[in-house]
């Protein structure tokens, strides 16, 4: 059998089991958010601000399409894993890229986990799904005491039930505080947490002296074919001593950025997605690509951003380094300078100095 013919029928069996583990979670369901109706929820279904739909006929051509459009990944790239330098940061701030949209933020003392995924597939099984290619680039027994995490919204690749059942297991003096969008209490509940404030869009919480603020996102939710849209996403602004922080979680391209901006910057450090986006006719409502992540950053009024939400897991079609290779060209085109939007290696931690404060 030859090559090429290896590749598709690889391609064919990967499908098969991609649309029976569908299949299969279409008995799983999240617990789906019980409140009063307002501009976004209607008493069933929360929607973006700008409409989406696609319908069945849609998703079976982007799954039929990894047959023939998808390019390739690497079956596994060797990641050394590094080490967090301090347990705590009590000036400036520093920022730990584990893998995917996992960062650790230390700053003002505290220590942040955004969407914590250390499981080997982004998936309700393991068994199939989108399988990692490289180690998570902090091992989640190196992790220092975590104060707080932040769960962008429940896909699988963001709300890892096993990762959070081993943080929360961890044994420290306090529980995490875990922050996330309406709808998400019950199932974070069963997972061991303790400590959980569910938010709506503007809505924050302050904790030791930060403010963190859920804010808009343009994406959806659902765990399962039945509790599509039943849970809130978002994003979240982190206003700290250092600075304010954006954290995107997963979103499409919209207003949202600079509305953001007015109301929230300028950031000191945004987290922007730039992977997952190809094909565009069918991401671009709920994905960035590295275009776009480029003007955000820039709505955002953003001195520095990383780039998040690549070279993990493969979600959809682009090769593992064209995020890379887009952002430069975007860089360029919107004449970026390279150290004000940044890729990071797992492991690494980059130290941040905030800018001298006006008096």
């Amino acid at each position: 059998m030859g090559e090429e013919r290896k590749l598709v029928m690889h391609r064919f069996m990967l499908f098969v089991l991609t649309l029976v583990a569908s299949l299969i979670a279409g008995c799983i369901a999240a617990p789906a958010y019980e409140g009063e109706e307002s501009a976004r929820f209607d008493g069933k279904y929360f929607k973006n601000t700008v409409p989406m739909s696609k319908s069945v006929g849609d998703l079976l051509r982007l799954a039929w399409g990894t047959l023939t459009q998808a390019e390739d990944w690497p079956n596994w790239i060797d990641v050394g894993q590094g080490q967090v330098p301090e347990e705590r940061v009590w000036s400036g701030m520093a920022v730990t890229y584990v893998n995917h949209s996992t960062f650790l933020i230390q700053v003002d003392g505290f220590n942040i986990l955004t969407d914590p995924i250390y499981s080997e597939r982004a998936s309700p099984f393991q068994w199939a799904g989108p399988k990692r290619v490289h180690v998570p680039g902090i091992a989640l027994e190196d992790l220092p005491p975590i104060d707080v995490i932040l769960i962008s919204h429940n896909h699988y690749d963001h709300l890892d039930e096993a990762s959070l059942r081993a943080l929360l297991g961890r044994s420290s003096a306090a529980a995490p505080m875990l922050l996330s969008g309406l709808g998400n209490k019950q199932l974070l509940a069963s997972l061991g947490a303790s400590r959980v404030r569910e938010l709506d869009w503007e809505e924050g919480v302050e904790l030791g002296g930060i403010d963190f603020v859920f804010t808009e996102g343009r994406h959806r939710s659902g765990r399962g074919l039945s509790d599509q849209m039943k849970t809130l996403w978002g994003s979240f602004v982190i206003k700290t001593s250092e600075g304010n922080i954006y954290f995107a979680g997963d979103t499409g391209y919209g207003g949202h950025f600079a509305e953001a901006g007015e109301r929230h910057g300028p950031f000191a450090l945004s987290l922007l997605p730039i992977g997952a986006y190809a094909p565009r006719w069918f991401m671009k409502d709920v994905h960035l690509n590295p275009e776009e992540a480029v003007k955000a950053h820039q709505q955002l009024e953003s001195e520095l951003s990383i780039g998040i939400h690549f070279g993990t897991f493969q979600l959809t079609y682009e090769a593992i380094d064209q995020p890379l290779i887009d952002l430069s060209s975007a860089k360029g085109a919107h004449e970026l300078l390279d150290k004000e939007f940044v890729v990071m290696k797992p492991g690494e931690t980059l130290g941040i100095v905030s800018a001298p404060k006006a008096m």
